[in-house]
């Protein structure tokens, strides 16, 4: 009985091993190729549990999710023959895993390799077509897109896809990196100068407009007061004529005091005359005559 028993663990004991050896799980994360003596007889398998034969199959995965391609920054000419420091990246995935397997072996390092050439060429021959202040700004963007579709075109060769291409950082190496900001630095002091010339000229400009609008305000208003003076001086004298016509006594007693009044304005003012016998105080002397 014992033994039967024995026997019948052994006997499930081998068939799990031989189950266990016959199945392989594929991940969602996962593309799988299934090889039989080393020939790819299976593909496209979807994300669960598979069937193979143990000892004659076997199965070789890769990961299926996004790649980055961070290359070291590589030197590139531009059209006017200056030297310009790029840094990019690519992002990738597996799309055909039987190319991925027999072009590059599944390897990620070598698909890097063979996709950061063909970045490299590409980057050589658009930056070989354009100035220094294209690929900073203007073309940037365009220069980006056509990398990535002829990334994406022979990606496919590779059993890729490449989803971007992207320039990180466009700089100048770091020995002619300070004889060009000397020569911006100089270009910016001679545009700044010439600013300032203009801002002066300007600047004289409207003040000697001023000036002129000053003059010409301060005459019109010294003519218009005189204009004013001279009105009311004719029409004090014509207001003196009047009263003097009605009251002739009344108006030389007045006339008297006001000129009382502006020679001893000061309080300190001294005259030396006879009162008695001066023109100065005959009103005074006198008095109005009734």
């Amino acid at each position: 009985m014992n033994k039967s028993i024995n026997a019948l663990l052994v006997i499930i004991v081998i068939a799990l091993v031989v189950v266990y050896n016959s199945t392989f799980t594929v991940k969602q994360y996962e593309k799988a190729l299934k090889l039989q003596f080393g020939e790819v007889v299976g593909e496209k398998y979807e994300p669960g549990l598979h069937w193979r034969i143990p000892l004659i199959q076997t199965i070789v995965k890769f990961d299926a999710r996004l790649q980055t391609l961070d290359a070291q920054p590589e030197r590139f000419l531009t059209a006017e023959k200056k030297n310009l420091l790029v840094d990019s990246f690519v992002k990738w995935k597996v799309s055909s895993p039987l190319l991925y397997y027999t072009r590059v072996g599944g390897d990620v390092t070598r698909t890097n390799q063979r996709l950061d050439q063909i970045i490299k060429d590409g980057l050589r021959g658009e930056f070989s077509k354009r100035k220094v202040k294209d690929v900073i700004s203007e073309d940037r963007l365009e220069i980006m897109d056509i990398l990535t579709k002829v990334a994406h075109e022979k990606g496919k060769e590779l059993g890729i896809d490449v989803i971007d291409v992207r320039i990180k950082r466009v700089d100048l190496p770091a020995e002619v990196s300070g004889s060009v900001f000397e020569r911006m630095r100089t270009e910016r002091e001679q545009v700044a100068k010439e600013l300032r010339s203009q801002g002066e000229e300007t600047k004289s400009r409207i003040q000697s407009a001023a000036d002129r609008e000053k003059r010409v305000i301060l005459a019109e208003a010294y003519r218009d007061s005189e204009k004013k003076r001279g009105e009311g001086d004719a029409e004090a004298a014509k207001t003196y004529a009047e009263a003097f016509d009605q009251d002739q006594s009344f108006y030389e007693f007045t006339r008297s005091l006001e000129s009382y009044r502006s020679s001893f304005s000061s309080g300190t003012d001294v005259m030396m005359v006879n009162p008695n016998n001066s023109a100065f105080f005959e009103t005074f002397n006198k008095g109005i005559k009734p």
